[in-house]
């Protein structure tokens, strides 16, 4: 038996995310430059789109670029965003064809104009399309969006139309970027570190973490079948206690 015919497909994840971490590392590895790596890493993107369409998650969320991100070499950030419109442009065509919506969360307003005219008409081409959504997290960062959510909530207070008694966790998922989709249940995460990078504080509260020791330029779908089979056998308890579950 493959592992293909291993994954369950009545007991998937709604919603996966992806650190898509180790092009630097596997660059070096080949005695290239890191946006060597990058570059290489487009067919790991397009294989894990792929896999995840074609079994049926709706919702696919990946770490392409945080806040963080943009304190790097200048000559690697100026890269990594030409490769950034380049992509968009060849594979939105491709997202169209396979039925997948586009959608991005971040701090987009920070990216060059040259990136945001590529994704927003990327995003309008597709927005009718519902087979998955393909969600980019760029200039992103968990405390980013916690803080850009705080803020909203304090003028809705501040302007009496929101009582601070009436915050509830609800509240605060409404006002974060995902909150037209559900929280992730299942996050993976390449090159074997052991942190989950500021990457959806609060919607990871209880996603199950799945990491390899594999850079990311080599991840195919074998490796995103691996990843729910370990999901799928594991027992999701949320606090309660396995008999519980049972009942």
């Amino acid at each position: 038996m493959d592992l293909l015919e291993k994954v369950d497909i009545n007991n998937l994840p709604k919603h996966v995310a992806v650190i898509m971490d180790g092009n630097g590392r596997w660059a070096k590895k080949k005695g290239g430059l890191r946006i060597f790596g990058h570059q290489n890493a487009i067919t790991a993107v397009r294989e894990t789109v792929e896999a995840a369409a074609e079994l049926g998650i709706q919702y696919l969320t990946l770490y392409a670029f945080s806040t963080e991100n943009w304190s790097r070499p200048q000559y690697e950030v100026n890269a990594l965003m030409q490769l950034l419109v380049s992509t968009i442009r060849k594979e939105t065509a491709t997202l169209t064809k396979n039925n997948i919506r586009l959608q991005a969360i971040g701090d987009i307003a920070s990216l060059p104009d040259a990136c945001r005219r590529e994704l927003f008409e990327a995003m309008e081409i597709t927005a009718s399309n519902t087979r998955m959504t393909l969600n980019l997290a760029l200039s992103y960062s968990g405390r980013w969006e916690i803080t850009q959510a705080v803020k909203q909530i304090a003028q809705l207070v501040e302007a009496q139309k929101l009582k601070a008694t009436d915050i509830t966790e609800t509240i605060i998922s409404n006002f974060l970027a995902t909150a037209n989709m559900p929280d992730p249940e299942l996050l993976i995460r390449t090159s074997g570190e052991q942190r989950i990078s500021n990457f959806l504080l609060w919607q990871l509260a209880y996603t199950e973490l799945y990491i390899t020791d594999l850079l990311w330029p080599d991840f195919r779908k074998k490796n995103l079948y691996e990843a729910l089979v370990s999901y799928q056998s594991r027992e999701r308890r949320f606090g309660k206690i396995s008999e519980q579950l049972t009942k």
